[in-house]
């Protein structure tokens, strides 16, 4: 953990190696940063065998994150989701194949969950510029189009953004 930064924590059963791992292969500029095993200390309290994968430091494309395999108490839920802006839809194809494959889930309005259950927004970087613009008709067109979607297709998007 590097200080003065604020790092999201992510809360495993036993895959946190294994997650920061698939989210690594899926991201450019990333890499693992370092795996804290557990001590002998403790397992009365943890209930985790020494040794084995405690926490994983990762880096995701300059965003630092760490993976603790705390047990099976928490589960991720929607209230917490990362976003993926990119810039065409190449990327957004990308992005949206890797995170729900193997197990991830198609959700509405360019919302997905990756096989951990860690939800993902994969949407166009451009939608934020529609969203800001200050013609509502717009806004309403663009936002009846999104609706209608799973994963985010630029281009109906783009026609409603028109009109």
């Amino acid at each position: 953990m590097s200080p003065g930064k604020i790092t999201p924590c992510l809360w495993f059963d036993t895959q946190a190696e294994e997650a920061a791992n698939f989210y690594v292969s899926i991201f450019p500029n990333s890499k693992i940063l370092r795996i804290q095993r557990y001590p002998e200390a403790g397992t009365e309290v943890h209930g985790k065998p020494a040794g084995s994968v405690m926490v994983v430091d990762f880096s995701l494309d300059g965003q630092e994150f760490t993976a603790l395999n705390g047990g099976p108490q928490f589960k991720f839920d929607e209230a917490i989701s990362f976003q993926v802006p990119c810039a065409d839809q190449k990327e957004l194809d990308y992005f949206w194949s890797k995170l729900t494959s193997d197990g991830g889930e198609e959700g509405p309005c360019g919302w997905a969950k990756d096989k951990f259950g860690l939800s993902w927004q994969v949407a166009p970087a451009r939608l934020l510029e529609m969203w800001s613009d200050p013609d509502p008709a717009k806004r309403e067109r663009v936002m009846t189009q999104m609706l209608k979607m799973k994963k985010l297709d630029i281009a109906p998007l783009e026609r409603a953004f028109a009109g």
